[in-house]
C-alpha cells in the first residue's frame, strides 16, 4: 500500500475519500485545514469520522486562514452545519499536533516514499514548502483535488472560473502548482463525470455515509435535480488505486490570485513562447482531464463494500 498524508478541509464528499484511503491506501496521518469548515471543526470532524469507520490514526491541526487575502465563508449549504451533514453528535474535541511539522518531518524520516493527498486548500502545503524547501524534492509525489480548466466546458464551482478549493487560498495555490513538487490535479472537469447517486450510496450498506451524505443529496436534488453527488475528492484515491483510468495532459500550471477570475487555473495551451512567459520557471505537473467515469465508480462501490 502506498504511504500517504491525507490532508483535509474534511466535509462529506472528503469523508468518502477518507474511507476509500483507509480501504486502500496506509494513511500515515490526517492534517486538516480551513476550507469547507473552519479548521478547529475540521480537526473534531476528522476525529469523529476516523471513529465511525474504525481508523486509528494520528490527526493534526493546520492552518486556519489564507496565505495572503480575507478568509471567505465556510460552504455550510452544501456540507451542513458541522461539514458532516449535522447528524452526528460530536463530542470529539482536544489539543492537535502542528499539520506542518507533521508534513515536514514524515517526508524527511521517509524521503520518497510518501505521497501527499490534499483535497482542500493547498496552504498547509505551501506552508510547509515555505519552511522547508528541502522536502520538494523528497516528495514522492502530490495529488490534489482542484482547480478547473475549462474541458467539455467545466468550469469552476465557485465562480464561472474558479473551483472552491483554489479558489479559497489562490496564493498557496498558485505557489504549490508552479514549484517543482512532482503534482498529479484531478480537477472539475474530471471529478463532475464520476458521479453516485443516492441509491448507490445506500446499496453500500455503510450507515455513516448514508447519514452524513442526506442533506448533500438534498441540496444537488434542489439544485441541479439529481439526487447524487460527484465524487470529487475521492478521485485523488482513484488515481493512487487505478492511474490508467485516466487520460494525463503534462503542462505547467499557474493560478490567478487577483481579479474578477481569482483562483482560475491555466496551463500553457501551446509550446511557442511569449516574451513575458508566465509558465518560464514552473514545473511540469499532471493534469488528469479525462476518465473512464464508468470504471472508476465501479472500483469506488466495490472497494466500499468490501
Amino acid at each position: 500500500m502506498q504511504k500517504i498524508i491525507f490532508d483535509t478541509d474534511i466535509g462529506v464528499d472528503d469523508a468518502f475519500a477518507l474511507a476509500y484511503a483507509a480501504k486502500s491506501t496506509d494513511i500515515l496521518g490526517i492534517t486538516t485545514v480551513f476550507g469547507n469548515v473552519p479548521v478547529e471543526q475540521a480537526v473534531k470532524n476528522a476525529r469523529l469520522f476516523s471513529q465511525k469507520i474504525g481508523l486509528d490514526v494520528p490527526i493534526y491541526r493546520g492552518s486556519s486562514r489564507p496565505l495572503a487575502c480575507a478568509p471567505s465563508a465556510p460552504a455550510l449549504q452544501v456540507h451542513g452545519k458541522d461539514g458532516l451533514g449535522g447528524v452526528f453528535e460530536n463530542p470529539c474535541s482536544g489539543e492537535a499536533d502542528n499539520a506542518i511539522n507533521f508534513i515536514i518531518n514524515s517526508v524527511r524520516q521517509h524521503p520518497g516514499a510518501i505521497t501527499l493527498v490534499a483535497i482542500g486548500p493547498l496552504t498547509n502545503i505551501a506552508t510547509a514548502i515555505n519552511q522547508a524547501p528541502d522536502i520538494v524534492a523528497k516528495v514522492a509525489q502530490l495529488v490534489i483535488m482542484g482547480g478547473a480548466f475549462g474541458t467539455l466546458g467545466h468550469g469552476g464551482n465557485v465562480t464561472p472560473f474558479a473551483e472552491f478549493n483554489i479558489w479559497k487560498d489562490p496564493h498557496a495555490a498558485d505557489q504549490v502548482l508552479s514549484s517543482q513538487l512532482k503534482i498529479v490535479v484531478l480537477p472539475l472537469d474530471v471529478t463532475h463525470q464520476v458521479q453516485i447517486s443516492g441509491e448507490d450510496i445506500r446499496s453500500l450498506n455503510r450507515p455513516e455515509l448514508e447519514a452524513i451524505s442526506r442533506s448533500y443529496l438534498q441540496y444537488s436534488l434542489e439544485k441541479e435535480g439529481f439526487e447524487g453527488m460527484a465524487l470529487h475528492d475521492t478521485l485523488t484515491i482513484s488515481w493512487l488505486n487505478h492511474p490508467e483510468l485516466f487520460g494525463i495532459t503534462e503542462s505547467p500550471v499557474r493560478v490567478v490570485t487577483e481579479g474578477i477570475s481569482r483562483g482560475q487555473t491555466l496551463h500553457r495551451l501551446h509550446p511557442l513562447a511569449s516574451r513575458d512567459d508566465p509558465f518560464a520557471a514552473a514545473g511540469i505537473q499532471k493534469l488528469c482531464l479525462a476518465v473512464d467515469s464508468e470504471r472508476v465508480k465501479a472500483h469506488f462501490l466495490a472497494a466500499l463494500r468490501g
